[in-house]
């Protein structure tokens, strides 16, 4: 969600720091801010609304080789100008930003702060204002910030400076991701490698409950204890060139198209010397020993769950169930005797599922995460990682993260089986090139996809999609990605349930899109497409190679039926996109929506 930035250096930090926060536009944010220390004192500049509108408000004649930045996404207060970061204690000596959610922010304030007038309506105030107050009872800088962060319950990323040192930025973390990085002459700090790439590709991780002082000479890591932390840097494994749009109007079409790119290169990251499928000796014998997998995940990557799911169990016999991390934190199901949980998140900074794992972690529980980003605090935390390989995705809306998530666990289901003996029925490599040839396939066909957004969804404000079996998965997808960009109402279901309730809501016009690539449901959800028409449903049915009927809107390249999931989200992601632009609604950056949840 909120994303922080930090330089100390020799050069001028008020464009870095504008370039950073650029670069943290995908993660979310409705406000944003930047503070400049030089020899006059601190300059805080902060506006509602987008980095540009940020960048009019920055006066151009005031520099500083130290400064933070920040990108807001509300949680504690409305997003205006007052309430966005930088924030500042009462005599404006100390100047702060912070990702996450303080719990005890209320209690603190009555406990230490009940006569201080604060000026904002967050939780991130009582923060600077309850370091100053020590500070002011006598306290070193370093250890008021440390005693303030013992006190917070709750998450956080914090960069703080003190116009009275010029020469350090104070960081601390629990929960919420933090990195600082590591260059030549200066250090920097960032809450994602991608907001630095363009100054080192060399970070250091931060681990909860860690101090960490950092100068243009160097960095100290302490815990709150104050036990010291020895920690080199690693490098990012980042192309800069692959977080730009180039000729793409947004990211999420370049994301689109990239799908092909992604299943390839997986198949290549995922291949021993004599061309199988292979992954990591030591996740097979995990998931062995296990009786039960657990997959936890939110939104789209519990869509791609649930698709992993049904491959886990009809590829590889594994009893696989899933669930959304959010609900699975309070309300915990009776577990099998020797779980393994699988944790899928493409940034591998969700809160949500960050929560469970500590919590299955403390029970003894072997723990997997699926994710994007190597070095992330769920693939850290875990005790093993499977790798999505797709490259760094910056629109909201998830694309080419989804068909990696599906992806690998098709290849974690195909390795179990082989492993075991199990003869699997198909050549896995070969219909998985034939995946990438037919996604390919698809993406050129724009035209034919705007013109289906035109004819089913212009002027909408609701919208259906129906399918049996796996595609009933899909469609779940389909709909939250419509909901995403375009703000479409859309709904996915089983093509069975709509007549248990939900068809009272077709009438004349609805738009309902049915998916049909399983040959044993074939019958059964076209049926269920007369249902509709019947009521006046305006009815899109895209159909698979070999089940195609006449008058069927679109038909999709034939492959394995194992594995239609990662071909007939294509045109979904497709149509999605050309109703928004339709609606002139912000692709890339949709409305309330995070591309990185970090607070639960």
């Amino acid at each position: 969600m909120c994303g922080i930035v930090g330089y100390v250096g020799l050069k001028d930090a008020k464009d870095i720091l504008i370039h950073g926060l650029k670069k943290l536009e995908y993660r979310g944010y409705d406000s944003a801010g930047i503070a400049i220390l030089n020899s006059k004192g601190v300059h805080v500049f902060k506006e509602k609304g987008r980095i540009a509108v940020l960048e009019k408000a920055v006066d151009e004649n005031i520099a500083g080789t130290l400064g933070i930045g920040h990108t807001r996404w509300a949680t504690h207060g409305e997003p205006n100008q007052e309430n966005a970061h930088p924030h500042q204690s009462a005599s404006g000596r100390f100047t702060l930003v912070h990702n996450g959610v303080i719990e005890n922010d209320y209690k603190l304030k009555a406990d230490y702060l009940a006569d201080l007038n604060f000026r904002s309506e967050t939780d991130t105030e009582v923060v600077v204002q309850l370091i100053e107050k020590f500070v002011n009872e006598g306290e070193k800088v370093e250890a008021a910030f440390r005693k303030a962060l013992g006190l917070l319950h709750g998450s956080y990323a914090i960069a703080m400076i003190d116009n009275q040192n010029p020469e350090a930025i104070y960081v601390g973390k629990n929960k919420s991701p933090l990195l600082v990085g590591v260059g030549d002459g200066f250090n920097v700090v960032a809450s994602d490698a991608m907001a630095m790439i363009h100054v080192t590709d060399q970070f250091v991780e931060l681990m909860d409950e860690e101090v960490i002082i950092v100068t243009r000479q160097g960095y100290t890591i302490e815990t709150l204890a104050g036990q010291k932390v020895e920690r080199a840097p690693y490098k990012a494994e980042l192309d800069a060139g692959d977080i730009e749009k180039g000729t793409y109007p947004h990211y999420m079409l370049k994301e689109i198209d990239e799908q092909p790119a992604v299943i390839r290169k997986l198949l290549m990251a995922y291949q021993n010397e004599q061309g199988e499928i292979e992954i990591d000796a030591d996740i097979r014998a995990a998931i062995d020993q296990s009786d039960r997998l657990y997959i936890i995940a939110c939104g789209t990557s519990y869509h791609a769950g649930l698709v992993g799911k049904q491959m886990l169990e009809s590829i590889a016999g594994v009893p696989t169930e899933v669930h959304i991390a959010s609900e699975f934190s309070y309300n915990m199901p009776l577990l099998s005797k020797n779980p393994l949980f699988v944790f899928i998140s493409q940034s591998g900074e969700t809160a949500d599922s960050r929560a469970v794992l500590v919590h299955v972690k403390k029970l003894g529980f072997r723990t997997l995460t699926l994710t994007n980003v190597p070095g992330s605090t769920l693939s850290r935390e875990a005790d093993h990682t499977l790798l999505l390989h797709a490259g760094p995705e910056i629109a909201v809306a998830s694309t080419k993260a989804y068909t990696a998530q599906i992806a690998v666990l098709s290849i974690l289901a195909v390795d179990i089986a082989e492993h075991n003996g199990m003869d699997i029925g198909f050549d896995f490599t070969k219909e998985l090139s034939i995946v990438a040839n037919a996604m390919e396939a698809l993406v050129d066909q724009k035209d034919v996809l705007e013109q289906m957004a035109r004819d089913y969804l212009t002027g909408t404000r609701n919208a259906f999609y129906i399918g049996r079996a796996v595609d009933y998965y899909v469609c779940l997808e389909a709909a939250l990605k419509l909901k995403e960009i375009s703000y479409v109402q859309a709904e996915g279901f089983a093509g069975g349930e709509l007549k248990h309730g939900t068809i009272a809501l077709i009438e004349k016009g609805t738009p309902v899109i049915a998916l049909a690539t399983q040959y044993h449901v074939n019958g059964s959800i076209r049926s269920n497409v007369k249902e509709v028409v019947s009521r006046g449903a305006n009815a899109c049915i895209i159909s698979l190679e070999g089940l195609n009927e006449e008058g069927d809107s679109l038909v999709l390249p034939e492959v394995h039926d194992a594995l239609t999931p990662l071909v007939s989200v294509v045109p979904m992601q497709l149509l999605a996109y050309y109703a928004a632009l339709q609606r002139d609604c912000d692709v890339d950056k949709p409305r309330n929506l995070a591309k990185s949840v970090t607070v639960e």
